[in-house]
């Protein structure tokens, strides 16, 4: 019996996950930097505190609260941006590994064609389309060519090698688009974290000052409070926002992983059919 020939991994691919390497590698330690940035110099600016004083003046705006959260914000904030910009990167990708055109016309266009035995059609639908679905489509239908002039083996081998050789072009598209999911991932549960590590601190330091003044002050004590669980409002608000695109990505990658199984199959199918006699 023999088998299809595996594929050797595309240097393209290859160069996209170096690409995709690079850029998590840059990002994450440029959006610590202008969370830095925005913390001292935006946040901390002297127009969002009583009397202009930074260190002990009051909180006039919510700028000024946020910044009375303590060291522990801009890392907050960096994390805050990662997922922003990491969800920019992803749309991007997946947007172009969607294609040009809506998947479910194109994967009904591919199966209607087939359907006639048109495989020239369904290639041309491909070529229109682009994209990692079209690719993987498109890879399929040049192994259903190739089986067509092989007289070596039966029917249910040729089905084998399409089908095997459709999965293994799905192996090379499929993974590019969930790269950089992971980052987006740790942060649903780090963010919550570190705004309660967050919190943690600044309930310590407001005890330690109240221990400090010996007399209760119940309005310096509840400033102090408040201020702390400012980082478990950010650190919340950052996990939410991860759930969220972070589902968002994968019920997308999802679809295009279905689309892609179910033209695949819709290939082997034909193919089966059309030789079944023969």
């Amino acid at each position: 019996m023999a088998n299809a020939p595996t594929k050797p991994t595309s240097p393209v691919k290859k160069e996209s996950a170096s690409a995709s390497g690079m850029f998590a590698t840059f990002t994450i330690p440029i959006c610590l930097v202008v969370a830095i940035l925005i913390f001292m110099y935006i946040l901390g600016d002297a127009s969002h505190f009583e009397g202009g004083d930074v260190e002990k003046g009051h909180p006039v705006d919510l700028f000024g609260t946020v910044h009375r959260g303590g060291v522990i914000v801009p890392l907050i904030m960096s994390y805050l941006l990662i997922v922003i910009v990491f969800s920019i990167e992803r749309f991007v990708v997946i947007g172009k590994a969607s294609g040009t055109g809506n998947v479910d016309a194109f994967v009904r266009k591919v199966q209607s064609a087939l359907n006639v035995g048109n495989v020239d059609a369904a290639n041309a639908e491909c070529d229109k389309q682009k994209g990692s679905v079209a690719n993987v489509i498109k890879s399929g239908l040049k192994k259903y060519r190739e089986m067509e002039g092989e007289h070596t083996l039966d029917v249910d081998q040729k089905t084998l090698a399409i089908q095997k050789d459709i999965e293994e072009a799905t192996s090379l598209e499929m993974p590019m688009l969930e790269q950089n999911l992971t980052v987006i991932a740790t942060l649903v549960s780090i963010g919550t974290l570190t705004g309660l590590l967050g919190t943690v601190v600044g309930m310590i330091k407001a005890f330690q000052t109240l221990a400090a003044a010996g007399a209760p002050d119940t309005t310096a004590l509840s400033t102090a409070i408040s201020e702390a669980l400012v980082n478990t409002a950010l650190g919340i608000s950052t996990s939410a926002l991860s759930i969220v695109m972070y589902n968002v990505f994968t019920s997308k990658i999802d679809k295009l992983t279905y689309a892609i199984d179910e033209t695949g199959f819709s290939i082997v199918q034909t193919f089966a059919a059309s030789h079944k006699d023969k």
